[in-house]
């Protein structure tokens, strides 16, 4: 949507706006707007013209802003003005601007310092603005004067309150430099409402009265006080230059130069100043435009893993991607195994049926060719469930990372549904490029390949690659297990530390590995799965022999327990790995149920610990 959606809601913000303050009611939507907070004289005004290129607001000694003025900034090819209590009349005359806000103060509040809550509703039309609001509050004070009451800074400060404290407000704590920052209102009253400075940016003004000798490099670079947005340093005019009706282009002019040339802050010249303030305050988290691109970036962050948020409770984004590749599809295409006797006829018919009614003295390449084709073939289908659990998985992190758009649905619904429509559109020509591949395999099979030259180069060449499988000793992974089927009268259930390798599974008293109870060799063996008990809280899997002899003792099979079944799922992932396989009538994944899709296994780490005891 972009910058188009934005055009699009900010008139309709504006009517409604506008609808609420014709009635006399306050607009409670939560949109975004961005409220200039300072004390007196601390130069909002001049920020918030600099943000229009205009001079309009009415200036003087002690407080002039007394009623919070709402600034619709809206792009148009036109430059005027006009009131919502006014809205017949357009001023083209920004002088006479600075006049109705005056007359308008005065109506409300008197002539004698009053302050009010009732806001004052400005659109200002030009070619030089941003669609922006921007919301002008009086200047925080201690000291009552003329007809003010004597809490009146409790009364300025509850109503700057009631605009800060929406979560949709961008807050500008506008600071003069020349002023201790540890004293200032404006940061103080931001951090009330946004402890973690999210949506607060410092402005700090009058970097050109300082003391000589004295700057604030250390604000600027956010080494003083920390706003996780950061100061922006802007130079406004000087009251001399007011009067002298110093064009604000020519104010901007001269501030860019003023940093370029200023050798505190020429390093950091590209940061500062009116323009970058106006850029930071339209990429804030509440703008829908910033929002959508921060949605790529924190997309392309989960895939990649290098969020600055980790998950420590759960596998995600990349992550879990990762496991579909490397165990999830491992697992697919151990359901492929074959019945060696149903092969070995299948072989023998294939022969029988090329050679027809003569009897043959070499085995057929066609048969070959058959019985290979065969099994390719069943790679299709693993192949492409591998793409549909993949995709599922984009979508689910699609809709993560849509969830900072919640405060704009419409705006969430469009974003998922553009990007899922996408997706789905890479995922028939993934599907296309893999079924292209198998066939390319099916079509042509090299049986002049070193591989397939002659039976003692074929038995020669399996003799090396059984030598080259894992080391013995190789440990696969570690971790607690509990036996669940031991009887109560030689002891009962029994919580040991198990050691898987390539060749075998054992069993220690604790993980220090010194006292074994029992050395399992892996030959033969198959896992099964077990109905977790009606009163157990424990997630279980059986090892037995294929055989049908004992695995232990006097069992037939020793039931291993987990706390969760991701734990059970990633020890079912381990035995993959050491070649000992599900029974064939069991051989289908058993989701998790802390998972949104399918799963059989959570990533062992380095170490291959897991299933820790708490």
């Amino acid at each position: 949507m972009g910058n188009r959606g934005m055009e699009e809601l900010i008139p309709l913000v504006n009517k409604l706006q506008d609808a609420f303050s014709s009635i006399g009611q306050s607009c409670h939507l939560d949109l975004p707007q961005i409220a200039v907070v300072g004390g007196q004289s601390a130069g909002k005004s001049s920020v918030l013209e600099n943000f229009v290129g205009r001079d309009f607001l009415p200036r003087g000694s002690g407080i002039v802003t007394r009623r919070p003025l709402i600034l619709q900034l809206i792009f148009s090819k036109t430059e005027y003005a006009e009131f919502l209590h006014c809205k017949s009349k357009k001023f083209t005359d920004f002088d006479e601007v600075r006049q109705e806000i005056e007359a308008e103060t005065d109506r409300v509040t008197g002539t004698n310092k009053g302050i009010s809550p009732v806001p004052i509703n400005l659109r200002v039309y030009s070619p030089h603005v941003l669609n922006l609001t921007l919301i002008d509050l009086p200047g925080i004070t201690k000291v009552p004067v003329g007809d003010q009451p004597q809490d009146i800074e409790y009364q300025i400060k509850d109503m700057i309150l009631q605009f800060i404290s929406r979560e949709s407000s961008l807050i500008l704590a506008v600071t003069p430099a020349n002023m201790d920052l540890a004293n200032s209102d404006a940061l103080k009253m931001a951090k009330e409402v946004d402890p973690q400075g999210l949506r607060t940016i410092g402005v700090i003004t009058k970097l050109d009265l300082m003391d000589e000798g004295t700057d604030a490099r250390d604000v600027l670079e956010n080494k003083l006080l920390p706003l996780r947005r950061g100061y922006i340093g802007v130079v406004n005019r000087s009251q001399k230059d007011i009067d002298g009706k110093k064009d604000i282009r020519a104010a901007l002019a001269a501030e860019r130069k003023f940093f370029l040339s200023h050798p505190a802050y020429r390093h950091m010249a590209d940061r500062m100043g009116t323009p970058t303030s106006r850029r930071s305050s339209t990429r804030s988290p509440l703008c829908p435009t910033w929002m959508v691109q921060q949605f790529g970036v924190d997309f392309e962050k989960r895939i990649e893993g290098s969020g600055d948020q980790v998950d420590t409770l759960e596998l995600s984004g990349g992550a879990r991607i990762n496991r579909i590749f490397h165990e999830r599809f491992p697992f697919e295409l151990v359901k492929m195994e074959f019945d060696e006797k149903d092969l070995r006829r299948e072989i023998s018919y294939a022969i029988k049926n090329i050679h027809g009614v003569r009897t043959g003295l070499f085995t057929p390449d066609l048969a070959f060719e058959a019985i290979v084709k065969k099994q390719v073939v069943k790679l299709k289908e693993p192949c492409l469930k591998c793409v549909d659990l993949v995709i599922q998985e984009l979508i689910n992190t699609v809709r993560q990372c849509t969830s900072k758009l919640g405060s704009y649905p419409r705006l969430r619904e469009e974003t998922e549904r553009i990007v899922t429509t996408h997706i789905r559109e890479r995922e028939g020509k993934t599907k296309d490029q893999i079924l292209l591949l198998i066939d390319i395999e099916l079509s042509y099979i090299n049986t002049n390949h070193e591989d397939f030259i002659g039976f003692a180069n074929a038995q020669q060449r399996n003799t090396q690659a059984n030598k080259k499988r894992a080391i013995p000793n190789q440990v696969i992974r570690r971790g607690w297990l509990t036996i669940n089927n031991i009887s109560i009268m030689k002891g009962g259930s029994k919580e040991y530390w198990f050691v898987l390798t390539a060749e075998s599974l054992s069993w220690y008293k604790d993980e220090e590995e010194k006292e074994k109870k029992y050395m399992l060799p892996l030959d033969n063996l198959k896992i099964r799965d077990v109905e977790k008990g009606f009163m157990s809280n424990k997630h279980v899997f059986a090892i037995f022999n294929t055989e049908q002899r004992n695995v232990y003792k006097d069992l037939r099979q020793i039931e291993l327990a987990c706390d969760s079944q991701e734990d059970v799922d990633s020890w079912k992932a381990s035995f993959l790995r050491a070649g000992v396989y599900p029974e064939k009538d069991q051989v289908n994944w058993k989701p998790s149920a802390t998972s949104s899709i399918p799963t059989w296994a959570s990533s062992t780490n380095p170490s291959g610990t897991s299933c820790q005891r708490p």
